[in-house]
């Protein structure tokens, strides 16, 4: 098992450094974990690693409306998002350490806005734009399977 993680995370730091890989191929490189909020069941990628946080969902085209991807920071700090080469609507919300929502922005496609966390954050989950509030997700929420998740890189 650690033996396929480590050829796998060569195989995403490869690509990623080469600029060969493209959003689809990216999703296929990086490890998927399962959160939760509330009754809702998220199919998350986990972007741990500064290239991946640096690529994050650019050039993607479609989302399944269940899929996200987390961004797992090294240290609590009001991190800040924005969509360039994103060609997606997102919302990304900003999760505490203990996994409770800190804040939610909406974001535009193709945008260098910034969007950042009202407080210190260690986690941003981006999921399809208004997902988290069709499903009624608010601040103070907690959020289940943030514990489970790699350490930042």
């Amino acid at each position: 098992m650690k033996r396929k993680r480590i050829v796998k995370d060569v195989a995403l730091a490869l690509a990623l450094s080469s600029g060969a890989a493209s959003g689809a191929a990216l999703a296929q490189l990086m490890p998927v974990a399962e959160l939760g909020a509330g009754m809702y069941r998220i199919e998350a990628e986990v972007a741990h690693t500064a290239q991946a946080r640096q690529v994050g969902l650019m050039t993607r085209k479609s989302m399944a409306p269940q899929h996200g991807m987390v961004f797992v920071f090294e240290q609590d700090a009001t991190h800040c998002m924005w969509m360039k080469n994103t060609f997606l609507p997102l919302s990304v919300a900003f999760v505490d350490a203990q996994g409770r929502v800190i804040n939610i922005e909406d974001m535009q496609p193709q945008t260098e806005d910034n969007h950042c966390a009202a407080a210190p954050a260690r986690f941003a989950l981006e999921m399809n734009l208004g997902w988290f509030r069709e499903r009624g997700i608010k601040p103070g929420d907690a959020l289940r399977g943030f514990d489970r998740l790699p350490s930042a890189r």
